[in-house]
């Protein structure tokens, strides 16, 4: 099998990459991006690559699978262009739509989407499991939420479109790791939790390497469909934040909503304003379709994925 794989010198294809690369299943893995990745295999090539652009068509010829994971995660990201929501906009959906209408026209026989489990979005009448049926709904805001539900509200009309390639939607939570968004580092790192009522808001996690075993479960199982991912038990972040830290304090929710808003306009550093207002809400998957379809299984749970991100010899 030939796969591409799109934003591959993104933080989550650093552990991606390394598994499709060993396995002997993949004869080519073909990465494109904007940036420069570090990556280097054998058989791996990689090339500068506008997804949005008339070059993906010609990169994406003679591969069997596509891997889409090319997304701007947050607008910070975009650095100077940070305030510049039609930009992400056009990169994460508009893009998304052009690497499966380019996969179809190239008669690509299988995708793997990485979406994610903020699509769902956190709010008070959330089930205690959310299942893959549950209606996308991303809170208000928080930008990167927004664009996957919309990017898979249009992957719901086009698997049924001619020639389009057999389809796996991958819905994670917050992915950690040696590679993680510098902001889940940070914000696991610090030893403060916003102060909430009980019960305590459920939330999980999962670790990059359980991802990449499910992205490749996803490209060689004869399942398709939306699955989700996350690691056990389903915890409130204060009890994470008292695992972690000895001393971890509580802090009004409302001065970590005004932080993250003062500092929006300085610094893209501290994320969006909209995605705080998550925190107040659980927002827990119920992973047994990936089970039993899959054969997926976690191996690290939620407290291994932080003391493993926290600990000593942490990334």
């Amino acid at each position: 099998m030939k796969v591409l794989v799109t934003g591959s010198a993104g933080h989550l294809a650093r552990a991606v990459l390394p598994r499709l690369c060993a396995d002997p299943r993949i004869s080519r893995v073909t990465g494109v991006d904007l940036h420069p990745g570090e990556f280097r295999h054998p058989r791996f090539r990689e090339y500068r690559c506008d997804i949005r652009g008339p070059d993906l068509a010609a990169r994406m010829a003679d591969h069997q699978a596509v891997i889409h994971m090319a997304f701007v995660v947050m607008r910070g990201d975009l650095g100077r262009r940070r305030r510049d929501r039609a930009l992400m906009r056009d990169i994460n959906v508009a893009g998304s739509r052009h690497v499966f209408q380019c996969a179809a026209a190239a008669g690509v026989e299988r995708a793997v989407h990485l979406s994610s489990a903020a699509a769902y979005g956190a709010w008070p009448d959330n089930p205690p499991r959310l299942e893959e049926t549950a209606v996308l709904r991303p809170n208000p805001g928080f930008a990167y939420a927004e664009d996957k539900a919309e990017v898979e509200r249009w992957l719901d009309a086009f698997g049924d479109a001619p020639r389009a390639p057999a389809l796996v939607r991958l819905r994670p939570h917050a992915i950690v790791g040696p590679h993680a968004h510098p902001l889940l580092r940070a914000l696991l790192r610090q030893p403060f939790y916003p102060r909430l009522p009980d019960p305590q808001p459920l939330t999980q996690c999962i670790w990059e390497d359980d991802v990449a075993e499910a992205v490749l479960k996803g490209l060689f199982s004869p399942s398709t469909g939306v699955f989700n991912l996350a690691a056990e038990p389903a915890v409130g972040f204060r009890d994470l934040q008292r695992h972690i830290h000895r001393r971890a304090l509580p802090v009004p929710f409302a001065l970590v909503r005004a932080a993250v808003r003062g500092l929006w306009p300085l610094t893209g550093a501290a994320g969006e304003p909209g995605w705080v207002e998550g925190l107040r809400h659980s927002l827990a998957l119920d992973c047994s379709r990936a089970r039993r379809l899959l054969g997926w299984q976690p191996r690290w749970s939620v407290y291994d994925c932080v003391q493993r991100m926290t600990g000593p010899g942490s990334p």
